[in-house]
């Protein structure tokens, strides 16, 4: 059996720039001095007259972006999840939100898989804060493919649209020839009838996994990836939760105000059903291997599983 390719998703973003700048000539990158680690610097190489390096300036990077938008152009501004919702927050929701600007934020390095950088770069709140800006879509791509995908659809949208990416490599589980990205509509992965299991991002190949584990012991686990979690996909939802009853979200991000709490309020709406959140306990990460720190924190296959079947 031939091994599974691995590629992180920040890797992805910086090739699909690079592949979509000659089809869009409004194309513009930024970053924020990062241009190796958000990958950007693949673009740079191919459009060195579209790429401006806005310095360790992250809230005036977003000013910029602002302003490009403004002009007409489609700008990608890129740095770190922790700096991009974090600490241009405010630049994000006035200067992008408010006046709902064509921006496009490439946000790179999320979640507890940042590894060695530890708490201080390890941004788990960072689709909270973004799903509450009005008008803001908030993506979170699960493998090479759908995040080439998702830059595709975020060229082609009108409006602001955060993009999350990760630094650790992972399993590409989406076939290129038949994948298809659409805002706002999840992805039934997998059929069962015991329990629904919704992931997004890179848990969503950890959810495969654990369904496989569940098989095996008699649990049937429906397996959604949901990959825009603004809006998010109510009906695909809803359905699933009727169908089986039971709900367990995955995600890398905080138990609060992600997936799970996006997840939660279409339920309580519109079809109440006993749910479990996994996700990182209103904790701050530390300092470790990515793959040592996803398993501490409950979050790989074999804790999903153990959890899930806990939970039965």
């Amino acid at each position: 059996m031939s091994e599974v390719k691995k590629i992180a998703t920040r890797e992805s973003y910086g090739n699909a720039l690079a592949e979509f700048g000659a089809e869009y000539p409004d194309l513009v990158v930024l970053d924020a001095d990062l241009a190796g680690a958000t990958k950007t610097g693949v673009f740079k190489k191919a459009f060195p007259d579209r790429h401006i390096d806005c310095g360790i300036a992250e809230s005036n990077m977003m000013g910029v972006a602002a302003g490009l938008a403004a002009a007409g152009k489609i700008p990608f501004a890129s740095t770190f999840a922790m700096f991009a919702a974090g600490r241009a927050f405010e630049q994000v929701r006035n200067s992008v939100g408010y006046p709902h600007l064509n921006v496009k934020i490439g946000a790179t390095h999320a979640g507890i898989s940042v590894g060695e950088d530890g708490a201080s770069h390890q941004c788990n709140e960072d689709l909270a804060l973004m799903r509450t800006i009005p008008g803001m879509v908030v993506i979170n791509p699960a493998d090479d493919v759908e995040a080439k995908a998702a830059v595709k659809a975020a060229l082609d949208y009108e409006g602001p649209v955060y993009l999350r990416f990760g630094r650790l490599a992972v399993p590409v589980i989406n076939d290129p020839a038949s994948y298809k990205f659409e805002l706002g509509k999840g992805i039934l992965m997998r059929e069962g009838k015991d329990v629904t299991i919704i992931a997004t991002g890179l848990e969503v190949s950890e959810s495969l996994e654990a369904a496989k584990m569940l098989e095996a012991d008699g649990i049937s686990a429906e397996v959604i990836n949901i990959h825009t979690i603004k809006p998010l996909d109510a009906e695909l939802v809803t359905a699933s939760a009727k169908k089986t009853g039971k709900v367990v979200t995955v995600e890398e991000h905080s138990i609060i105000g992600g997936l799970g709490g996006a997840v939660a309020e279409v339920l309580a709406e519109q079809a109440p059903t006993k749910m479990l959140r996994i996700g990182v306990n209103d904790t701050f990460g530390e300092s470790g291997p990515a793959k040592a720190l996803i398993e501490k924190y409950g979050l790989d296959a074999k804790s999903i599983y153990a959890k899930v079947k806990g939970w039965f």
